[in-house]
């Protein structure tokens, strides 16, 4: 079996079960996390434990452990019982060994405008989407490892958006409906309502949670002007991280606070321009120069930030890093809100008008849909 060529030695100490692996690498597994992950302690239809930490020994120690062709059995010193693990499932989870799923793979795109959105992103036709779900599948794989995906041929309906959908993930309501729409309307609480030129943005960052997706629907472009602009703010990120340490640090250290009102919502939050994982990557990107609000620091630490600050709008300026296109009536865009920063060049809606109907998603429930329909396809 597969399992057999895998491992080279097995072997225990009092504390922590060892495996050779046949490449040369060897993996430790420590007595109480194994304890913490016996099957028998598990529900065998949700996964779910029984016990809590505060149930386990606090040192269990380990008398033997033997191994098989495809299993490892350990028994525990004073205590009766002999707990069994997969050699599959402990390659899977050892240190270094396990393999991330195929959306975790980010891959980052720092020379946007080297780039053409319909050639090096992915592309899908709605029915296609619909009624193949290996396309789906590889179109949202391709949606998360690059935060940015489009759809083309959906119908120019108002409600095509909501029909969309659910193909990607759920719709995330907020004050502004479970959709809106982008053009230009007098007095706009919002600039994005309006015919000016946006610059680079992400959505909402005074939101709790900040909308992990975000869709846009062409149902009129203008032919004049109304360019869409994408950058990839994870890749801004690490630019900075390796070309201005001291510049990165004060982003991911600062939080920044941001603030919006309208005559329906008055919503606040704060948050780092750049937001780390607890392994040091990054997580989120948070730029929205609209809604930031006024500091409250010292006058030493701000003009540091401040600087930092100049650094990361101008490096989002920069052609370089922008990826621009222009979309046709029926084309859908979907990107990761909390990655891929947005914007649009003017337009004049008196002359062209141009009409994009928006809206929001969950973060999980894309990532979810993509490991349900993966598993699903797995197994058909």
């Amino acid at each position: 079996m597969p399992e057999r060529l895998a491992v080279r030695k097995v072997s225990a100490s009092s504390n922590a079960l060892t495996i050779e692996w046949a490449d040369g690498a060897v993996s430790e597994f420590p007595g109480l996390w194994l304890r913490d992950n016996r099957a028998q302690d598990r529900d065998a239809h949700s996964g779910q434990r029984f016990v809590d930490i505060a149930d386990l020994p606090e040192e269990p120690h380990i008398h033997s452990a033997v191994a098989d062709a495809s299993t490892v059995r350990i028994q525990w010193q004073d205590e009766s019982r002999t707990d069994v693990f997969d050699i599959g499932w402990l390659e899977r989870h050892a240190l270094g060994r396990g393999t991330l799923a195929p959306e975790r793979q980010v891959r980052l795109w720092p020379d946007g405008a080297k780039l053409d959105a319909r050639r090096d992103f992915a592309w899908a036709q709605v029915r296609e989407l619909h009624s193949d779900p290996d396309l789906r599948l590889a179109w949202l794989t391709r949606l998360i490892q690059d935060g940015l995906a489009f759809i083309h041929s959906v119908p120019s309906t108002e409600q095509a958006i909501l029909e969309t959908m659910p193909l990607i993930g759920r719709v995330l309501e907020t004050n502004y409906g479970r959709t809106f729409d982008v053009r230009s309307v007098p007095q706009p609480e919002n600039l994005a309502y309006s015919d000016l030129g946006l610059g680079l943005h992400t959505d909402n960052p005074y939101r709790e949670p900040v909308p992990g997706f975000q869709a846009l629907h062409a149902l009129q472009v203008s032919t004049e002007g109304g360019d869409s602009l994408f950058a990839d703010g994870f890749a801004i990120g690490e630019y900075l991280r390796v070309s201005a340490p001291g510049v990165f640090a004060q982003l991911t250290s600062t939080a920044v606070p941001f603030r919006y009102s309208s005559a329906e919502a008055e919503l606040y939050a704060e948050r780092p321009l750049i937001q780390l994982a607890a392994n040091g990557t990054i997580a989120a990107v948070h730029y929205n120069s609209r809604s930031i609000a006024p500091l409250n620091m010292d006058p030493g630490r701000a003009q540091s930030f401040y600087h930092a600050y100049r650094r990361f709008a101008l490096l989002i300026r920069e052609a370089r890093f922008q990826l621009r296109t222009r979309l046709e009536s029926g084309t859908l865009v979907v990107f990761d809100n909390q990655r891929t920063l947005h914007g649009r060049t003017a337009f004049s809606s008196a002359r062209h008008p141009r009409h994009l109907r928006g809206c929001y998603l969950s973060r999980d429930s894309v990532y979810s849909e993509t490991a349900l329909l993966r598993r699903k396809r797995a197994t058909a």
